[in-house]
C-alpha cells in the first residue's frame, strides 16, 4: 500500500477536503496534494498531523485492516490512540527521530522497502 492512497481513502472516507485537511494540519494543500499523488514521501511529524487531522491512530496510515498486526486487539479497543503513550509512543518517538536523520532520499527508499516486505505477508 503506498501512503499517498491510503491517506486519500481516510480523507475521503470522512468525506474531507484537502483543503479541510489544510485548516486542520496547517500544511499547504499543494503539499496535501503531492503526499495523496505519490510525489512526497512525509516525515513521521507530518504523518502525525495527518493522523490527527483525520482523527484516526497514526497505524491506521499503514494498515487498512481492522487492527494494526503489532498491536493487540483488547490495546486497541482500550486506547484508540496507538504510538500516544508508553512502549508504543517510545517506539514511534525512536522511529521519528531515526527518520528524521536520514536524508529524504533513503526515507523514500526506507518506505519503499517496507512497502515491499508489507506485501510478502
Amino acid at each position: 500500500m503506498v501512503i499517498g492512497d491510503r491517506l486519500r481513502e481516510l480523507r475521503e472516507a470522512k468525506e474531507l477536503s484537502q483543503g479541510d485537511i489544510e485548516k486542520r494540519t496547517g500544511l499547504l494543500r499543494c503539499y496535501i496534494s503531492r503526499v495523496e499523488n505519490n510525489h512526497t514521501v512525509p516525515a513521521v511529524q507530518t504523518l502525525e498531523k495527518l493522523a490527527r487531522a483525520l482523527e484516526v491512530p497514526m497505524y491506521q496510515l499503514f494498515h487498512a485492516g481492522e487492527a494494526s498486526p503489532n498491536v493487540r486487539r483488547s490495546k486497541l479497543e482500550d486506547h484508540d490512540d496507538w504510538g500516544m503513550t508508553g512502549r508504543d509512543r517510545e517506539y514511534v518517538s525512536t522511529l521519528q527521530k531515526t527518520l528524521a536523520k536520514m536524508t529524504p532520499e533513503d526515507q523514500k527508499l526506507l518506505l519503499h522497502m517496507a512497502q515491499k516486505v508489507a506485501k510478502r505477508k
